[in-house]
């Protein structure tokens, strides 16, 4: 006989099954929830938690209706201190689970119904479910890996054609590894090369641990033309120090390895550093139709724009099967920038081979986003020159760099990436600069730091070489950072800068929109990050130029909670992500909409990610207006 108890209990399991974490929670603990849950009604306007009331007594699932989330304490924080929650959402996780009293005060905006689990069963929820303790105590990660598990779902029609590249790399090695010894005559090992029908020899010591590799693109300047004697051992002639990665290391990892440091083989090690295998360019390039080994073979061998534009076009199809497979924003950022980065040299390399500027010191920055490793998909060209010529001659080799550049910018337009409207373009004379004048234009905006030096500050400041002496981009950014730590009053304008655009969190909706019902996930989003990385990185004298690595080192040197850092670099790779998302499927380069995303059209999930997004970038902001009491 079904009783009245039995009913609720399944109505509440049926109600949990359609939020994350309950729909992926074990069903014994589901059980345990469901069982211990009591439903309570709160009148609108009614506070249903607050400080004032101490340590919570109960975990809060909203059932029906909206709860308001308001910044408890005694600074005055309106713009930063608000969120709305509907149904499926839960609260206070960090203070229930810590046994301290909330920061917020939460209270129903309409009339709602909220599932309300005891203090005690909530902690013994933890326990035994390690689905809820993983949402629990990393809040935005779950929900992220549940988005990325939906994604693949969704394109799961493009994943089955083709393995993914997700896979660990021990899955992919196909035989036992093959090595000799640092002592072992060359000509030993090429015979046995030859003998094997393999395109690499690892030389690895007594314990199997790798020392050293020889490729078969070593063989002719290393070997042929040098004459060397082959009965030298191989350890004269290897390349020392290879390039490994660990068996649950993915593809995607060899991949970007292979991509960053033009590799074609990566060596596979166990958890005690031994030689278990190599992975090669022809085994990633068997998971994908449009394989990293396609790309860059057809952008090394590019010998005029038409191969390159072609190159470009496989570049924008590779990142629509990783975005299928799942893969992560700072991962698919990255992949994009370093196959950009190669595509970009490629042109530089042709147009220099028809320009004379052999033997001229120069280097070619980025600066903005592909400064930062973070291009997406929709992105224009932000360059500049920075180069060293004796007085007499700094005119003439301006002149040639420039003609160059002009070439080099059209070429890069050609291929996808439009020319930059507010012309910071190395074919800019304004940009094209040797390393003093750089200082100097560096230092104008520091000292008198006007609306628009703040500008050039967050567009310039963000800067890396692409080609030419690493030497000379060195020395600017140690300069900068030197000269601006020490500039408080420009630190809090930037800050104050930083400060101008809030996240778009409701007071009454979850989202405040703009009038075409959508929000640019790169002023209002992503730009938030950005913008206050730069200046921690600046104030704590971080060299790194990524959002995501600036943050994490100069939250460490502030002593900020690992935690923390997770949580909000967690949030600017979802935004990051969604853009990608937008721009691959729907847009071209440089389309007005590009950025944009109606939150309607999300689902739940996506929506619960977005809004928690923003809220870390609302914690960030905060962090930044204490620190300089603005």
């Amino acid at each position: 006989m079904t009783t009245a108890t039995d009913t609720l209990v399944g109505a509440s399991t049926e109600f949990l099954k359609r939020f994350s974490p309950f729909d992926q929670m074990e069903p014994d603990a589901l059980s345990f929830l469901a069982e211990r849950v009591l439903l309570g009604f709160f009148n609108k306007g009614a506070t249903i938690l607050s400080a004032e009331m101490g340590q919570p007594r109960y975990f809060y699932i909203i059932q029906r209706g909206k709860v308001q989330a308001n910044q408890s304490g005694d600074v005055a924080l309106t713009e930063y201190a608000t969120m709305t929650l509907g149904p499926g959402e839960c609260f206070p996780i960090g203070a229930i689970s810590a046994g301290r009293p909330s920061t917020n005060t939460y209270m129903a905006l309409e009339d709602s119904f909220c599932f309300q689990l005891p203090a005690d069963d909530f902690m013994e929820l933890m326990r035994i479910s390690a689905v809820f303790h993983v949402f629990c105590t990393q809040y935005i990660a779950s929900l992220l890996s549940q988005s990325r598990q939906q994604l693949q779902t969704t394109f799961s029609q493009r994943a089955a054609e083709q393995q993914t590249m997700t896979t660990p790399l021990g899955h992919l090695i196909k035989r036992d590894p093959v090595f000799v010894m640092p002592e072992t005559s060359t000509r030993s090992a090429l015979e046995k090369m030859d003998e094997l029908r393999i395109g690499c020899m690892v030389v690895a010591d007594a314990d199997s641990r790798p020392v050293g590799i020889l490729t078969q693109s070593d063989l002719l300047s290393r070997i042929v033309l040098p004459a060397f004697d082959l009965n030298r051992p191989i350890a004269d002639v290897m390349t020392a120090s290879p390039q490994v990665l660990p068996m649950t290391a993915t593809a995607y990892d060899a991949a970007l390895e292979m991509a960053t440091h033009a590799r074609r083989h990566l060596l596979v090690v166990d958890s005690d550093d031994k030689l278990r295998g190599v992975v090669s360019e022809r085994d990633l390039f068997s998971l994908q139709r449009i394989g990293l080994r396609q790309i860059r073979a057809s952008i090394e061998g590019a010998d005029d724009i038409e191969s390159l534009q072609r190159a470009s076009r496989d570049i924008r199809q590779l990142a629509l099967n990783l975005i299928a497979q799942g893969i992560g924003a700072e991962q698919l950022t990255r992949f994009i920038s370093a196959l950009n980065d190669a595509l970009t040299r490629r042109i530089i390399t042709l147009e220099l081979s028809r320009h004379e500027l052999f033997g001229v010191p120069f280097c070619w920055l980025a600066f903005g986003s592909e400064g930062r490793h973070e291009q997406t998909l929709s992105t224009d060209q932000d360059n500049g020159i920075i180069y060293t010529a004796a007085d007499g001659e700094r005119d003439t080799i301006k002149q040639k760099l420039l003609a160059f550049a002009k070439d080099a910018n059209e070429a890069l337009a050609a291929c996808g990436f439009p020319l930059c409207k507010g012309n910071i373009m190395a074919s800019n004379p304004d940009l094209c600069l040797t390393l003093d004048e750089w200082k100097r234009r560096f230092g104008a905006w520091i000292r008198e730091p006007d609306p628009q030096a703040l500008l050039n500050a967050s567009i310039f400041f963000d800067f890396r070489v692409l080609y030419g002496s690493e030497k000379i981009g060195d020395q600017l950014r140690r300069w900068l950072l030197d000269n601006a730590r020490g500039n408080s009053t420009f630190l809090r304008m930037m800050a104050h800068n930083a400060l101008s655009v809030a996240p778009p969190l409701g007071r009454f909706r979850d989202f405040v929109v703009e009038d075409d019902g959508t929000i640019d996930l790169k002023k209002s989003g992503a730009r938030l990050f950005v913008d206050v990385a730069r200046i921690l990185s600046l104030r704590a004298g971080v060299e790194a130029s990524s959002t995501v690595q600036r943050l994490r080192q100069a939250g460490q040197r502030g002593n900020v909670p690992t935690e923390e850092l997770d949580a909000i670099t967690d949030g600017f790779h979802f935004i990051q992500l969604l853009r990608l998302r937008s721009q691959h499927l729907d847009t071209e380069h440089d389309s007005p909409g590009d950025n944009k995303i109606d939150p309607d059209t999300l689902n739940e999930l996506d929506r619960r990610i977005l809004k928690e997004a923003f809220r870390q970038a609302r914690k960030l902001q905060l962090r930044l207006k204490l620190d300089y009491q603005l």
